[in-house]
């Protein structure tokens, strides 16, 4: 490939992404835009009062909550779960890992029924503890995915190393292992968040409306066709999302930064 076309290719990518937000940054002060006009009619701030209001602060507040909530504890489900699919050999490996990626294959509608009928009768139903419960289950899969390549990358030969010179297995996790799963770990809590902060099926159908988060916030505007709200709650949710994966990569490049100072 050339570097004409690759140039090319880069600029309609970044034409792909910055159109539709410039797009959704117009619409989210504009009360007025008809066809066939090139600019708004009207303007608005509307939606700046809507999204400043204390009430969705709130929900927003509560909805990063549940999202760190649901990331931290997939994280630690999932990294020794990652690390014995991809370390150890056992009879049933291949039917465990059909079972964690299942999620992913199975319609999530029809196991959240079941699921649901099963909170009701421990009664963790329209509750914020059931609501946590099952948004980990959608986030387990692409965790373990992710931290299963980052085992199979880093290996086990250091640890083997470590436990050969004498280290005890506390040492060897928070020396050796943790520091060389960072990236990985910091890469699934990424998207363990992006997943239970986007989620609105399920949070809506085990909540029971009792537990309010983001989406179920957003998602009457976009469905109603109020573009000037929906579109600067999308706005703010890509803002989110994206402060979040910033605020991972800045955690990640410190790290190792310091981690290069020690060795140095």
């Amino acid at each position: 490939m050339s570097n004409k076309l690759k140039k090319l290719v880069i600029y309609l990518a970044m034409l792909s992404i910055f159109v539709p937000i410039i797009i959704l940054a117009i619409w989210g002060f504009t009360s007025s835009w008809v066809y066939p006009k090139l600019t708004p009619s009207e303007y608005s701030l509307r939606g700046i009062e809507y999204i400043l209001n204390k009430e969705n602060l709130r929900t927003m507040v509560n909805s990063l909550i549940i999202a760190i909530v649901v990331s931290l504890i997939t994280i630690l489900i999932t990294v020794p779960a990652a690390y014995s699919l991809t370390i150890y050999n056992f009879k049933g490996k291949k039917l465990i890992e059909l079972l964690i990626l299942s999620p992913i294959i199975i319609p999530l509608i029809s196991v959240a029924m079941g699921i649901h009928i099963t909170f009701l009768k421990l009664n963790i139903a329209n509750t914020l503890l059931g609501v946590i419960i099952i948004n980990i289950i959608p986030c387990i899969p692409y965790s373990v995915r992710i931290l299963s390549d980052t085992y199979k990358i880093i290996g086990n030969k250091f640890e083997i190393q470590a436990k050969t010179l004498g280290a005890n297995k506390k040492e060897i996790f928070i020396k050796i292992t943790l520091p060389l799963l960072a990236p990985g770990i910091m890469s699934a809590f990424s998207m363990c968040f992006i997943i239970s902060f986007s989620q609105y099926f399920l949070t809506m159908l085990i909540g029971g409306g009792k537990i309010i988060t983001y989406p179920m916030v957003m998602f009457p505007y976009i469905q109603s066709g109020d573009r000037l709200l929906s579109s600067l709650y999308s706005l703010v949710f890509i803002a989110i999302s994206l402060i979040v994966l910033f605020i991972m990569q800045s955690i990640v490049n410190k790290f190792f930064k310091s981690q290069i100072k020690l060795i140095d």
